[in-house]
């Protein structure tokens, strides 16, 4: 694992550390704490149980620097997986939760509040575990879905990107390994990320990389810290011939004037991007927004010209979330229109491109 990105400060600048008690028995918690050496450290009960990070409203004004130079390490206690049955066919134990990128619309921040630093779990011998033990009680995929024709496809990346958190530790690289030796299974995980130290991990086919994409003038105002959407366009190749399987997440769609338009030029740039070897094997999935009152709240404080683009109410409808808060999404029937109308777009300038779904 190269320093490059972390030594630079230019996405992580670690200055603070807040740890559980048990991370210092695990080799993979004492590598990290050997990476970060002039980190302070506050030992913590709980990761989730940290007042003055989670639970201090004053930090929203912080929000960009706490992702920077704050980093929680914990022990994963939950290692069940569940059934997703769109991206994927099961979510993965979390190894991470938390990013130190900023995307304006991420749903992970609304169950921690007023700060979503980068949480790893060092215990990843026992994360690997359960997903083996799990791929072994599936047997062989009995019949193609929109997941995979073949393979039982594991969401690694729920609550975090990958790229990012392999700039912490060696936890990525653990689980393409695992992947890479259970033929049944795919990992899978999205990202914003370009980091070409992924390009070393030898996949061999059995992760999928999905890079998430918008039109680059949307992403200047709501993909904070990410890399730039012609970089991961231009990524692209270099990730199939790695041996990644490459997908496209075209996530979130964001309604405004001129939208259709925009996601044209996108699209355009990928056609023109993307190599043959990698359009012959590219798929895609089409997610509009979600957003929510608790993050709309949020990111009021902290970048509120994300919201002129995501708090629409005049075209959004509420629906109460299983947090207890308010989600808003496009209203219903608008929002199967603007699905149609970005299927056109893709079928114009992707056509060998498949969407898996569109919701």
């Amino acid at each position: 694992m190269t320093t490059t990105d972390v030594t630079t400060g230019r996405l992580l600048d670690v200055g603070r550390i807040y740890l559980e008690p048990e991370v210092h028995a695990h080799a993979r918690g004492r590598e990290i704490l050997e990476r970060f050496p002039g980190a302070e450290l506050i030992e913590v009960p709980s990761h989730w149980q940290i007042p003055e990070l989670h639970g201090n409203e004053g930090n929203v004004g912080d929000w960009l620097r706490i992702k920077r130079e704050t980093l929680v390490l914990g022990v994963k206690k939950s290692l069940s997986l569940r059934p997703n049955g769109r991206s994927s066919d099961f979510i993965a134990p979390s190894h991470s939760n938390g990013c130190a990128m900023a995307c304006a619309y991420c749903y992970v921040p609304r169950r921690k509040g007023f700060a979503n630093p980068i949480t790893t779990f060092v215990n990843i011998e026992r994360i690997c575990a359960s997903i083996a033990r799990h791929v072994g009680r599936q047997g062989t995929k009995p019949a193609p879905n929109q997941c995979d024709p073949e393979a039982w496809v594991y969401d690694i990346g729920e609550n975090g990107d990958c790229a990012v958190d392999a700039l912490v530790s060696d936890n990525v690289r653990d689980l393409v390994a695992l992947f890479r030796g259970l033929p049944t299974a795919k990992a899978s995980f999205a990202t914003k990320r370009v980091n070409r130290d992924l390009l070393d991990y030898d996949p061999q086919g059995r992760t999928r990389l999905r890079f998430s994409l918008m039109p680059h003038e949307t992403a200047r105002i709501v993909d904070i810290r990410t890399s730039p959407v012609a970089e991961r366009i231009a990524a692209i190749d270099d990730f199939v011939a790695a041996g990644y399987e490459v997908h496209l997440n075209l996530s979130p769609v964001i309604v405004h004037d001129g939208w259709q338009d925009a996601w044209d030029r996108l699209l355009a740039d990928v056609a023109d991007g993307a190599g043959d070897a990698a359009r012959r094997q590219l798929k895609a999935e089409v997610i509009m927004l979600t957003h929510n009152d608790r993050l709309h709240e949020v990111n009021l404080g902290w970048h509120p010209r994300a919201e002129e683009l995501l708090w629409r109410p005049e075209i959004q409808e509420p629906k109460r979330s299983g947090t207890g808060g308010w989600n808003v999404r496009y209203r219903r029937g608008f929002k199967g229109g603007c699905v149609d109308e970005l299927r056109e777009i893709i079928a114009r300038r992707l056509p060998e491109c498949e969407i898996r779904y569109a919701f």
